[in-house]
């Protein structure tokens, strides 16, 4: 029977690092928060209207011609723009916490990470028989 990652063995302690890992990234997303920044300022005017030139002219390239390259690009740009503005505007606070906390929250998100990787590892099978030394 295969184990983790085609391995034999190692599906237990890739579930137990899954856990920790999971539990780990929970406790820690749970102490950030996010707001936002404010307006996309451009020349200290707002300049979100301008972001959407791209997606929209690609758009309605598209909608005329489905095959338009320039069309494709255009609305490919524009959604990263946008994506970009949106990530970029944002403010991202650590909530003050204990040390014992965050050590807990860094070290299961660590440890799962690590038992992880090591089920992925080949691991000698235990319940395989000794070689006869009189064998050759």
């Amino acid at each position: 029977m295969k184990g983790a990652g085609g391995t034999p063995g190692g599906i237990g302690r890739f579930f137990i690092g899954l856990m920790c890992a999971v539990a780990g990234g929970w406790l820690l997303m749970n102490q950030v928060q996010v707001s936002s920044g404010g307006y996309w300022n451009l020349w200290g005017y707002n300049g979100f209207g301008l972001s959407l030139i791209p997606f929209m002219v690609g758009t309605g390239m598209i909608f005329f011609n489905g095959k338009s390259i320039l069309g494709w690009l255009l609305l490919a740009a524009g959604i990263v723009i946008i994506i970009a503005g949106v990530l970029v505007n944002l403010r991202i606070y650590f909530q003050p916490t204990s040390l014992f906390n965050t050590l807990m929250m860094l070290g299961l998100l660590a440890g799962g990470i690590g038992l992880m990787a090591a089920s992925l590892r080949s691991a000698p099978a235990l319940l395989e028989s000794p070689k006869d030394p009189d064998r050759r």
